[in-house]
């Protein structure tokens, strides 16, 4: 059994024996495939029971529309176990009375594949540890085994060098009973002796691995997965792909018995995520990236991002959701952005009345008494004593380091007008016809990079790494131009 996880970028095939969990005796021989861009196929030869049927009478079939599906489909296969999650048929081939007798076949996708383990469901508390591997976290770590070291002499290179492996310390903290903990996966040198020439090679991968107190099932392991994927993405200000997931079995008993420590056993996790990350492909470059552990360190990160995540959840996922997946169009991502911010501006619960409650309630009921009773309801369902989007704007751009959000937004009122205008005008008429294109696209970049800046503010980014990022990155430099060019009162009139 390889050491190494399975990445999800790699394909995979493993050749078995497959059962349905509660008839264990019928096996039927099959090949399981992975492919990144296609998921997870069992090939069977031979066929598991797909049909809707009843027997209403003895000696009776009835055979009725649709096709079963299965939970969980076990398997034993080069030597692992082997678990099928959300199994469905999408192929098949029967020889109910054929001249010949053949082998029945069977095609069956399934949503995710457990190797190593075989477990009843993805609620089953079966797991210890989670691994994680995200796109880009070595280099938001801000660590490596690796030093380099290149001499010179008279302050020039003198063919001399070096590259040694020195580990490092695992950084680690806890969270209500959950540890996180930042580690290095390394290889020692190896050279590799070629007909042109020789290679040497090392290879560092960071990743996180959450320890649990109990035992936690596959869903918790994937949203511990998430929460890592959704915390590199926000600093890297891109989609952050899953290069691989593995778990470690929840033994019985940690006592093997011989009497020694029963061995942990890694179970590889094989899905389509949202985004499958390419191991081999270039990280992020460093004038992209909004923070690392160098700027805010692993132990205090992690509290705190695990804190907002589930506080601000709902505004996290819109706004990462325009990473992920952007619209075609600016209508769709209009209303995303501005989305956000509202839901981002409840989520931090610093709502104030624009009237005195004490004021306000006997100001209704007074104009209440004059409607017409059949109307009164509806009348009073209009009369609310909340912030309007544009209060909720200002209150968002005054949250984060001034100068940073004074760079990013030269006129904040006229952006929180232009965009109050530019969501109700599509809300309540169906068109922005106030609006040119080119001035959409800014308030939509605009409210991405407010809302954006007020999570790492939220987070603790210092205000003077506020203002490098709104000052440095490529895309927030950008967002500024056009924020000056459509939305401010000089840029508007000229």
């Amino acid at each position: 059994m390889g050491s190494e996880p399975l990445n999800l970028d790699a394909s995979g095939e493993w050749a078995g024996l497959w059962w349905l969990p509660e008839d264990p005796g019928c096996r039927v021989p099959g090949v399981l495939r992975y492919e990144p861009g296609c998921g997870l196929t069992l090939s069977l030869i031979g066929a598991f029971e797909d049909r809707v049927t009843t027997t209403p009478a003895p000696g009776v079939l009835m055979v009725h529309e649709g096709r079963r599906t299965w939970e969980v489909i076990h398997g034993a296969a080069d030597q692992r176990e082997i678990s099928l999650l959300g199994c469905f048929p999408v192929d098949g081939r029967r020889t109910f009375g054929a001249r010949v007798k053949t082998p029945d076949k069977q095609s069956v996708a399934a949503t995710t594949a457990l190797i190593g383990a075989h477990v009843g469901s993805e609620d089953e508390a079966a797991f210890s540890t989670t691994e994680v591997s995200v796109e880009d976290l070595g280099h938001w770590a801000a660590s490596s085994v690796f030093e380099g070291f290149l001499g010179t002499s008279g302050g020039r290179p003198d063919g001399k060098g070096t590259i040694s492996v020195k580990p490092v310390e695992a950084q680690s903290v806890e969270v209500d009973g959950t540890e996180f903990v930042l580690a290095h996966r390394y290889t020692l040198p190896f050279f590799d002796q070629r007909r042109g020439g020789t290679v040497g090679r090392m290879r560092d991968t960071a990743y996180i691995r959450i320890t649990r107190r109990e035992a936690f099932s596959l869903r918790d392991a994937m949203n511990h997965a998430r929460l890592i994927q959704d915390l590199i993405a926000l600093a890297t200000h891109r989609a952050a792909g899953m290069i691989w997931l593995r778990l470690k079995l929840a033994p019985d008993d940690a006592v093997s018995e011989s009497g020694g420590l029963r061995p942990e056993r890694n179970v590889d996790v094989l899905y389509s995520p949202s985004v499958v990350g390419k191991h081999e492909a270039k990280t992020a470059a460093h004038h992209r990236v909004f923070f690392t552990c160098e700027a805010l360190p692993f132990e205090e990160i992690i509290p705190r991002w695990c804190d907002m995540h589930e506080r601000l959840q709902s505004a996290t996922n819109m706004v990462l959701g325009l990473r992920y997946a952007p619209a075609r169009y600016v209508e769709n991502n209009l209303l995303t952005a501005v989305g956000a911010a509202e839901v981002l501006h409840r989520g931090f619960d610093i709502d104030e009345p624009p009237i005195p409650s004490a004021v306000f309630k006997p100001m209704r009921e007074a104009m209440l008494a004059q409607v017409p009773e059949e109307h009164r309801e509806r009348i009073r369902g209009f009369l609310r004593n909340d912030p309007t989007l544009r209060d909720r704007l200002y209150a968002l751009a005054a949250r984060p380091d001034q100068q940073a959000l004074s760079t990013l937004v030269p006129d904040v009122d006229r952006w929180a007008r232009r965009t109050t205008r530019a969501r109700n005008d599509l809300a309540h008429e169906g068109r922005t016809r106030h609006h040119k294109p080119e001035e959409l696209i800014a308030i939509v970049e605009v409210t991405t990079a407010v809302v954006i800046l007020n999570l790492l503010n939220e987070l603790g980014l210092p205000a003077e790494r506020q203002r490098e990022v709104v000052r440095d990155h490529p895309q927030l430099r950008a967002t500024a131009r056009n924020a000056r060019d459509w939305l401010s009162t000089s840029g508007a009139d000229s």
